[in-house]
């Protein structure tokens, strides 16, 4: 088996491909949208959530597994590796379940374009492309935080709940109003009438210089929590 092969393994097991399918499905079928600009929207915060309770484990579950004593001869520069190709194989994954989630609101319910055709509003497949552009970048930021958080703490459960707090605390009118373009839900919170404001760009490019910043000191934190 590749070392991707065995990574994959490790980091996709069975349960969490079940949860995060039913996850999708049941998202699809219980949050209502009436107009297609809305499914990007309701996909977003949710898919944050999941991504943070998703990666949570990417790292401590080799504290408490059979691989433990193994993973500690490993040097520092290997353990990094090890935890970044996880990552990108979870934030694969999720980004693909996150487009059929897209997909899926389509399916399941057929909601209407915000824009007649021809009355020159954003396409159904520029709205598509300008989703899949956010949510990659909010996955990672939430994937990166949850498995960042759970090293610092050493505990699954507790990177999720500083996570969630911080979900709860942006995802809110008034995180909305005290952040504004550079809230990490942006996306979400953007001017669907004005297409031609980018200015919610800035809340995903924030995003994108705290997962580099995560991605420097989580070694640090790994090699002094252990």
């Amino acid at each position: 088996m590749s070392m991707t092969g065995k990574e994959m393994k490790i980091c996709l097991p069975l349960y969490k491909v079940l949860y995060s399918l039913a996850f999708v499905v049941i998202l699809s079928l219980a949050r209502g949208v009436t107009h297609t600009y809305e499914v990007g929207i309701a996909c977003e915060a949710p898919m944050a959530l999941l991504s943070s309770v998703f990666c949570a484990d990417t790292y401590v579950q080799e504290i408490t597994s059979r691989r433990s004593e193994v993973w500690r001869l490993y040097p520092m520069k290997r353990k990094a590796m090890c935890m970044a190709r996880r990552i990108g194989i979870q934030q694969c994954y999720l980004l693909l379940l996150g487009a059929a989630g897209y997909g899926m609101f389509f399916l399941f319910q057929d909601p209407f374009p915000l824009y007649s055709p021809g009355t020159g509003g954003e396409s159904e497949l520029h709205l598509f492309l300008v989703y899949l552009a956010a949510i990659l970048v909010t996955l990672n930021f939430w994937g990166i935080l949850g498995n960042t958080a759970a090293c610092l703490t050493r505990s699954m459960w507790a990177g999720i709940g500083v996570c969630l707090v911080l979900w709860l605390t942006v995802n809110s009118t008034t995180g909305d109003r005290l952040l504004g373009p550079w809230n990490m839900f942006s996306y979400t919170f953007r001017d669907i009438e004005n297409s031609g404001d980018l200015s919610w760009i800035m809340g995903k490019a924030l995003c994108v210089c705290l997962c580099i910043i995560m991605a420097l000191v989580t070694p640090k934190i790994i090699r002094k929590r252990g």
